[in-house]
């Protein structure tokens, strides 16, 4: 579809659901304030209308709103369907009377059991009993449930069914998936990304002045740290602290995380495009940002420490930041996507890093951590160990120390490495970088696997989920008195009307 046929739609789609003027504020004022509840809502259906569906289901679209949006809502909602040649399904709870005006049918359920279905307008005739004061609830829905069982509109609705269930074949064929090409696919969702990371303040803006402050004082309190003896222990602990707690600081990033996820989980259900596309656009989009981080942080410590001079390792050092804040990153995006809920999300991720700083070397030496587990395999598929190895050497090799005791020979970068530190010089430090990136990009294969596996399993895992909770429940004392007052009550009912439609247990509309 040509660019200029798409702006059309969009532009008509703004124009049917009354969000242009909206549209025209938020562009050039969008920190200043988001939407109401309304355009909210309406800009939820907006985005479901852009693909044409021939029918459309909405949950409680009123929900939240007040009168005048609600009534809003359900007359652009009508227009659509009137104009647009569209079938719009709606539940709504106590709609007011002017709502009610818009509906043309109504399927009216009362404890699970239809009590009306048919044209809207027309089901105050089947509420025209005695005067039902002097009646319980119960009884109100019962007489309402029989007096709809043997009407001319429930036969009406049985004779539908039956012709329904006669079809056979595909009626139409169904267009499945995205129709857009995926590198289309992968332009578009970069821009928008990279459009909204720049647009919110607390997704990068903020982290980048975070970031930096905490350059300024690490650098201030490691400066000039100079090759003492003393120093050894010093550029080690700044070196920890800038693989460590500095990538730790990504966390920051889970809440928006956590959003954008949810926004993903309701155009993938829809079909707008692929679950790589996605993945890989959210890379792209980040990419600038967290080189800013990376390359802003560094320049600041660096040069305050005093570490190597010289450009290569200045990279190397920025390089090796990157590698572990992009690694963090794509750590918590997999655990958005297992844990959609911002609390426990929050606490899985900080647990899984400071596992992450415990086995990477600084805190105990590689060589003395326990070789079953923690030494093999973990400090091998954690990021800090490949970063603070190779920090050490960048910043170590090829420099002298000032000895523990004056008139001994000074020591070297290398000594300080393989005697003091345990580790070895057989491969330099870009192996251990590479490495790092070697492990980002197993991350983020790991979140595309998790988000294809959970696209098939959330099916079965919601209905076995379910089950569990009935499960629950039945054990419960209250519960089962609940239901057995519920089954003593139903012994004087009449049957459900819906039961003895040709085997059907659910109501279709005609």
């Amino acid at each position: 579809m040509h660019k200029s046929e798409v702006r059309r739609i969009v532009d008509d789609t703004l124009d049917e659901m009354g969000l242009r003027e909206c549209a025209d504020r938020t562009i050039g004022n969008w920190h200043l304030r988001g939407i109401s509840g309304g355009e909210k809502k309406r800009l939820s259906i907006a985005l479901e209308i852009l693909t044409h569906p021939r029918l459309l289901f909405l949950d409680e679209p009123t929900s939240g709103l007040d009168s005048a949006a609600a009534f809003s809502v359900i007359q652009t909602l009508r227009q659509l369907a009137v104009d647009g040649g569209r079938t719009i399904i709606s539940s709504v709870h106590q709609p007011s009377s002017e709502v009610f005006t818009l509906f043309d049918d109504l399927c009216l359920l009362s404890s699970g059991e239809c009590v009306y279905f048919g044209d809207a307008k027309l089901a105050n005739q089947e509420a025209e009993l005695d005067p039902l004061l002097k009646y319980s609830t119960t009884e109100i829905r019962e007489r309402l449930v029989e007096k709809y069982r043997i009407s001319e509109y429930a036969m009406m609705v049985r004779s539908t069914i039956h012709e329904i269930t006669k079809i056979e074949g595909v009626m139409e064929e169904v267009i499945r998936g995205s129709q857009a090409s995926w590198f289309k696919q992968l332009r578009t969702l970069t821009k928008r990304s990279f459009t909204n990371m720049s647009r919110d303040f607390g997704y990068y803006w903020l982290r980048i002045i975070i970031y930096i402050i905490m350059a300024v004082c690490l650098g201030t309190i490691y400066y000039d740290v100079g090759t003492s003896y003393t120093a050894i222990q010093a550029r080690a602990s700044c070196g920890g602290f800038v693989s460590g707690f500095m990538t730790f600081m990504s966390i920051g990033g889970f809440p928006s995380f956590i959003e954008e996820m949810k926004v993903f989980t309701l155009e993938r259900h829809n079909g707008h495009y692929g679950v790589a596309a996605y993945v890989i656009s959210n890379f792209l989009s980040s990419l600038p940002f967290l080189l800013t981080v990376s390359w802003a942080s560094a320049s600041i410590t660096y040069w305050m420490v005093k570490f190597r001079p010289g450009f290569s390792y200045f990279a190397f050092f920025a390089l090796n930041l990157y590698g572990g804040v992009s690694v963090i990153e794509s750590l918590m995006m997999i655990i958005s996507a297992l844990v959609p809920n911002f609390l426990m999300g929050l606490i899985l991720g900080a647990g899984v890093i400071g596992i992450m700083m415990l086995t990477s070397g600084f805190f105990r030496l590689l060589p003395e951590l326990p070789k079953i587990f923690w030494r093999y395999p973990v400090s091998y598929i954690v990021y800090g160990s490949w970063g603070l190895k190779g920090a050490y050497k960048n910043d170590l090799i090829g420099l002298e120390f000032e000895p523990m005791m004056p008139g001994q020979p000074k020591l070297k970068g290398e000594y300080i490495i393989t005697d003091m530190m345990g580790l070895s010089l057989n491969h330099s430090k870009w192996l251990d970088l590479a490495m790092i990136f070697v492990l980002l990009f197993s991350y983020r294969l790991t979140f595309f696997l998790v988000l294809k596996v959970k696209e098939y399993a959330s099916p079965y895992i919601r209905v076995a989920y379910t089950r569990f909770t009935v499960k629950r429940l039945e054990r419960r004392a209250s519960f089962r008195k609940t239901l057995a007052m519920t089954s003593l009550s139903k012994r004087h009912n009449p049957p459900h009307p819906m039961a003895i439609q040709e085997g059907l247990n659910s109501p279709m509309p005609y």
